[in-house]
């Protein structure tokens, strides 16, 4: 991302909650809640991020946006354990509520209604997305283009997952898969939307690659938190070349 000019304060804060940035992180997470902290700074918004791990207690009613990044097997198992009990009561209320919450990859199957493993034993997600994923025998690697309805670009990135997601009633897709392999590999759909919990399988991270995405997030918090706020426009010219780039070398390598 490009160094941005920062402009006077607009008295404006989001909060910003990191779920488990040990256990879950991979494939450069970190740049995500980078983005967004960035994004906010360079308009003169304040913003605070607090990393919760296992065994720390969550703050009810601080929180703006959620990030729930990915991780591996082992390290999704004891995650999930540890968001039984209040932090899952928590989450739950949260996103109920209107905030927002981006999971990608383990942190989308997480927030839904269960893993299923090759075994059949079932891993009990958050239920605040209504999809369920199972242990799939074939890996999806590789790029992945998206196209939204909430948003003029399409949405790139890399996906990297096993698990086959399918989506309940109470979920519609993120978007419609263009290139790659997308929730299942079967029905074209990409990631979930259910209230403001967002979901899908983009690794890259897929937030600075996408800087319309990260804005789109922003301003969601924004009106939850204080009614409709314009969000100022910042100089794109370095994210959007590398956007072009990856959706060009998508379509090259389909």
């Amino acid at each position: 991302m490009e160094e941005q000019a920062r402009i006077k304060p607009s008295k404006l804060k989001l909060n910003i909650t990191w779920l488990y940035p040990r256990e879950m992180s991979t494939y450069g997470d970190r740049g995500n809640v980078l983005t967004l902290y960035k994004r906010c700074l360079w308009r003169g918004i304040e913003a605070e991020v607090e990393e919760i791990g296992i065994g720390k207690n969550l703050k009810k009613d601080w929180t703006d946006i959620y990030f729930f990044g990915g991780g591996q097997d082992v390290a999704q198992t004891l995650v999930a354990q540890d968001l039984l009990g209040d932090k899952k009561k928590i989450l739950k209320e949260e996103a109920e509520e209107g905030k927002v919450i981006l999971g990608i990859c383990g942190g989308y199957q997480l927030s839904g209604i269960y893993y299923r493993d090759f075994e059949g034993k079932e891993i009990e997600g958050l239920g605040i997305l209504d999809v369920a994923t199972r242990a799939g025998s074939k890996r999806m690697m590789g790029n992945l283009v998206v196209e939204t309805q909430f948003l003029e670009e399409k949405l790139v990135g890399f996906e990297n997952h096993s698990g086959k997601t399918k989506l309940g009633q109470n979920a519609k897709a993120l978007g419609k898969v263009v290139v790659g392999s997308g929730n299942n590999g079967g029905d074209k759909t990409e990631g979930a939307i259910q209230n403001n919990v967002y979901g899908c399988y983009l690794h890259g991270p897929v937030l600075p690659k996408n800087p319309a995405f990260a804005d789109y997030l922003l301003h969601q918090a924004l009106l939850k938190k204080y009614g409709e706020t314009e969000l100022t426009f910042l100089n794109d010219s370095t994210e959007l070349a590398a956007h072009e780039v990856a959706l060009d070398r998508a379509h090259k390598t389909h």
